[in-house]
């Protein structure tokens, strides 16, 4: 029994670091569905200057839609970049396809120098094609390589008190006109698109409308989940950048589909929820390219097809996706107890309201979990307590019987009768603790609100490891930038303290491997951020004190 108990603390150990990565960013494979029938937002279009509503009819001849002679008709060395700024973001559009080039934020910067560029929400050194639109069956023929043209002639174009709109038109040679307008609020992140397909031709055409979102992501692990996702069916669905090769269609009804990184993620949102697919690839430079594709209809000579979404490309702060509505708050997800998880980020939020340094919120927020969590720790600390006084009981055990294993556990059990010790209360209470550990894991490192967010003294960003000075060489184990982990190393020494107050395992093998358990978490923890490591210190030094009382009441 001893041998066990010492297994599942070294198991329960390493699976806080380790075993959690498995359960909580690894997702199954999205089960394929049939699409169903959609209903389009199609209008009615009586003249050629008429605004596309949200109803579809069969243009009556004489009110039937005609093309513009050659509207937007450009080449694409003349097409311009057109600059959006609002209080919140820059978007530059080019009317080369009329798609994003890029999108800064104003509020966070690429580096936690706060002088450093505006953080990028699209890879500068990717040409990308954000908010391109296309057909995906090919039935409009330049539509893949057009040139439209912007309805402002000025190139940067300002929005400070009130929502502008911004159009880009563009016109086939069979007469199908093409109009993407954007609406830009200065107080929000939402940002409306309405796609529209006039009709101008004499024949009908069928194909399946699509607009697209694409981002560079490494193919790289990490405990916060980075890749394509969707809120499909109501339910969540997110496909690791490693499987969109297995897993690169989804069906079903659409509240939004993004592409999601471990701070932020760019989402694209059907006015409506829509019956359809989402097509996933990825191409080069690990850019990962998502597809809303709306089921098939026949775009019929003369009308005016209309779509409507909206478009977020921001931070995933859980408070602001909630109040953007569209359960775009479903996308902040910290794994299986993310329902423990949320209130916490919750709570830490709260203290931050009241004392705005999210380290000192960190500090008190492990102190409040510690006080719920004391009842557990008092038992595990008492069992502990009550095998370290039998210890020289089990020792003469042990080597009275060595030869013969089946004895020795015998005579073990009943020396745990004998003092009605339970050899698996120390570990019991450990295990019931688990999804507190792995929910608050997994909450401080995905949390946006510690990002580059500084502490005290030489902690100038809680998303990212401690150093303290920076050396101009390379450290074995050690990530960018080389410095001296100071929290990581007291927190190893605590992790050292407290390994000395337990019982030790009888057998000397197994007592030398626990005794080298603080070294091998203080490498794995030496690139943790250093919010991670500020409450796995805090933890360690509120339970070395609550040990030290538990052994001493029962000492």
């Amino acid at each position: 029994m001893e041998q066990g108990r010492v297994l599942i603390a070294i198991a329960l150990s390493f699976a806080v670091f380790f075993v959690w990565n498995f359960f909580f960013v690894e997702k199954p494979d999205v089960e394929q569905q049939q699409p169903t029938a959609v209903e389009e937002t199609v209008a009615e279009t009586q003249t050629e200057s008429a605004p596309a509503s949200s109803t579809m009819a069969p243009a009556q001849s004489g009110d039937a839609f005609v093309a513009p002679e050659k509207a937007g008709s450009k080449d694409v060395a003349a097409a311009r970049t057109i600059t959006v700024k609002t209080p919140l973001y820059v978007v530059r559009i080019s009317e080369n396809g009329a798609v994003f080039k890029s999108f800064e934020l104003e509020n966070y910067r690429e580096l936690a120098d706060k002088n450093s560029a505006r953080k990028n929400l699209l890879d500068p050194a990717y040409n990308g094609q954000n908010m391109k639109v296309s057909l995906a069956d090919g039935g409009l023929a330049g539509l893949d390589a057009a040139v439209f043209e912007a309805d402002d002639s000025s190139d940067t174009i300002m929005v400070t008190d009130m929502e502008r709109t911004l159009s880009f038109t563009w016109q086939s040679e069979s007469g199908v006109v093409v109009e993407k307008q954007f609406t830009f609020s200065p107080a929000s992140y939402l940002i409306g698109l309405e796609l529209a397909f006039k009709n101008g031709s004499g024949s009908g055409f069928t194909d399946r409308a699509a607009v697209e979102i694409q981002h560079a992501l490494p193919k790289t692990g990490g405990y916060a989940f980075e890749g394509p996702s969707a809120l499909l069916n109501d339910k969540l669905e997110q496909v690791k950048i490693k499987k969109i090769e297995d897993n690169n269609r989804l069906t079903g009804s659409f509240k939004w589909m993004a592409i999601e990184d471990r701070y932020f993620m760019r989402s694209l949102i059907p006015a409506e929820p829509v019956d359809g697919v989402v097509a996933l690839s990825v191409e080069d430079k690990d850019v990962v390219v998502c597809q809303l594709q709306r089921p098939e209809r026949t775009f019929l000579p003369g009308e005016t097809v209309t779509y409507g979404y909206k478009v977020f490309f921001g931070p995933k702060s859980m408070a602001l996706l909630n109040n953007l509505g569209y359960d775009l708050g479903k996308a902040v997800q910290f794994g299986m107890f993310s329902f423990i998880a949320k209130p916490l980020l919750w709570f830490m939020n709260f203290i931050y309201s009241i004392l705005p340094n999210y380290g000192v919120a960190i500090i008190i927020l492990t102190i409040c979990t510690k006080i719920v969590l004391w009842p557990l720790g008092n038992k595990s600390y008492k069992s502990m307590s009550e095998m370290k006084k039998i210890q020289p009981l089990m020792a003469e055990v042990r080597e009275k019987y060595k030869n013969d294993k089946k004895q020795m556990n015998q005579e073990l059990m009943a020396l745990y009768k004998t003092y009605k010790i339970n050899p698996m209360g120390g570990c019991l209470p450990m295990v019931l603790q688990i999804p507190v550990f792995f929910a608050l894991y997994r909450m401080l490192y995905s949390a946006i609100e510690l990002r580059h967010t500084p502490f005290v003294l030489w902690i100038t960003d809680l998303s990212a490891p401690d150093r303290l000075f920076e050396f101009g060489f390379s450290i074995p184990f050690m990530q960018p930038p080389y410095g001296i982990p100071v929290l990581t190393l007291v927190m190893g020494a605590t992790m050292f303290l407290q390994q000395k107050m337990s019982p030790p395992p009888g057998d000397p093998a197994q007592a030398k491997m626990m005794m080298l358990m603080p070294i091998v978490f203080t490498f794995i923890f030496i690139n943790f951020s250093s919010g991670l490591v500020l409450y796995w210190l805090i933890n360690n030094v509120l339970s070395i004190s609550q040990q030290y009382y538990i052994q001493k009441k029962y000492a």
